[in-house]
């Protein structure tokens, strides 16, 4: 299916994906593997739009694709209404790889500077940008340390930094909590919403359905190179046949009065009472934010 430029820059898409499939040969047999299979989806403007599924699903053979670093076999793909291919849409891209390389020499500043440097940046307004990038992603205070020194969710965080350094429209990010710690992947969760504040959409693969699940308006699930299911995500993993109400302090009265009330409809059921649960992941950020602010404070 072809898209015309008219059809595809007026729509409000930042990127569009039609009838895509991808072939691969397979070493020393004449059959090919199709990694990817008649992928379509849409990603409007301004929204964070997390692609989901297993290892070997074709999450980063559509995402590289979508780069412009392979080609299709079948389909097409646009970025901002340009084909994905072209220099000009690859311009208004940023990109940050699962296991992003960075010369370890360098220290967090002058890693900024040479990937700025790359993008044209010069003098004053690549020194200007390189410290503004470097504050938002919380590594100020590591500007002067060398790159071989940082954590795993440092890396990942000056990998976001240089991902939007020439301030693209679209950022697209392959596992960016993958390997990271809970305290690390929260960090670069409020990264990837703070990107979505300032206007810039954001396209991310993952297999960590919970992380996904707090950032991503709307997703897709890929499995074995087909496209299962897409769509917003509040109403994919709405259950549609329960209502949840949620009460503060109730008491016991109260409690019986509404197992009565739901007991003289015919149709309805009590499917569970009792307190909601937080994830494992909150808990332990909670706990242990709140003892690194006590510990602070009696410092």
């Amino acid at each position: 299916m072809d898209l015309t430029e008219a059809e595809s820059a007026s729509d409000g898409s930042a990127v569009r994906i039609r009838g895509l499939a991808k072939d691969f040969k397979i070493p020393l047999r004449r059959k090919l593997f199709r990694a990817v299979d008649d992928v379509s989806l849409d990603v409007e403007e301004g929204e964070v739009y997390g692609l989901i599924g297993p290892n070997g699903s074709g999450k980063s053979t559509t995402m590289k694709v979508m780069l412009g670093i392979m080609s299709p076999t079948e389909g097409e793909c646009r970025i901002f209404g340009r084909p994905a291919g072209r220099a000009d849409s690859r311009r208004e891209v940023g990109y940050l790889p699962e296991n992003p390389y960075f010369y370890k020499h360098l220290t967090g500043a002058e890693t900024m500077r040479f990937y700025g440097g790359l993008c044209g940046l010069k003098g004053k307004a690549l020194r200007q940008r390189a410290d503004e990038l470097l504050d938002m992603v919380g590594l100020s205070d590591a500007a002067d340390r060398r790159i071989g020194g940082y954590s795993k969710g440092m890396l990942q965080r000056i990998g976001l930094a240089q991902a939007v350094i020439h301030n693209p429209r679209l950022v697209v990010l392959d596992e960016p909590t993958a390997g990271v710690d809970p305290m690390g992947s929260r960090q670069i969760r409020d990264l990837i919403l703070d990107l979505k504040k300032r206007g810039i959409t954001v396209f991310l693969t993952s297999h960590l359905l919970e992380q996904v699940q707090e950032v991503c308006d709307r997703v897709g699930i890929i499995f074995r190179g087909r496209m299962l299911r897409q769509g917003r995500l509040d109403e994919m993993v709405a259950v549609e046949d329960q209502t949840e109400v949620v009460l503060s302090h109730p008491s016991p009265a109260l409690l019986d009065r509404i197992q009565a009330l739901v007991a003289d409809d015919e149709a309805a059921s009590v499917v569970r009472m009792g307190h909601p649960r937080t994830s494992l992941e909150r808990l332990f950020i909670e706990a242990t934010s709140e003892q690194a602010a006590l510990e602070d404070e009696t410092k």
